[in-house]
């Protein structure tokens, strides 16, 4: 019994002392990577921001000029939502936020909005959604051009009463069969640019003044 009691002690003593090398080697590879990783991740956003626009529009490090905003009402979620801002010789350019379509056919619809700063939109593009394949899921870039239509558009263009889907009485096509999830990107898009028309002091400003957040 003592000869077997100690040979499991020393095989706890062994697993014991892999758990510590490998915990050791995890946190060793964690810590020499971690940059690389956000180095990536701060490339691939972006990359989906140049999507809507150039970088030889601006000038800075868009990625690190960012603020967060809490609005629900505006931009469909309860979380904050980050906002980055593109400038040219410290002149506003563009901002990019993230806002969601709550009312999706199969639920919330994630996505990227760009707004030059004289109102306009520099696109929309869906980050994520769960829409049914073949109707719904018209709205994502690869599966239809439809999203590409938002470029350009603002406020005014088209009037007010027609940032709606042609069934509804709009300008915006919807697709065969599938009206909700057009519509709510619509929707969805009008409110953000609402948004940063009644804020738009606060969304430019420089990183040095911003102070607190508009609700």
């Amino acid at each position: 019994m003592k000869a077997l009691a100690r040979n499991m002690g020393v095989a706890a003593l062994i697993l014991f002392g892999f758990a510590i090398v490998g915990t050791g080697l995890v946190a060793v590879t964690y810590s020499g990577t971690k940059d690389i990783i956000a180095e990536a991740q701060r490339a691939a956003l972006e990359a989906s921001l140049n999507q809507l626009v150039p970088a030889d529009r601006y000038d800075n490090r868009v990625v690190e000029d960012r603020i967060e905003i809490t609005a629900p009402e505006w931009l469909g979620t309860d979380g904050p939502v980050a906002v980055y801002r593109a400038r040219k010789n410290g002149q506003p350019v563009a901002l990019f936020a993230t806002p969601t379509a709550p009312d999706g056919y199969s639920g919330p619809i994630q996505l990227l909005v760009g707004v030059y700063a004289d109102g306009s939109l520099a696109g929309v593009r869906v980050l994520g959604h769960k829409e049914t394949p073949g109707l719904g899921d018209g709205i994502d870039e690869k599966r239809s051009p439809w999203i590409l239509a938002f470029a350009g558009k603002s406020l005014d263009n088209p009037r007010p009463d027609a940032w709606k889907v042609k069934k509804d009485g709009g300008a915006f096509d919807q697709f065969t069969g599938a009206t909700i999830t057009p519509r709510a990107v619509v929707k969805a898009t009008r409110k953000f640019l609402e948004y940063v028309k009644a804020h738009r002091e606060h969304l430019f400003a420089p990183p040095t003044t911003v102070k607190g957040q508009p609700s």
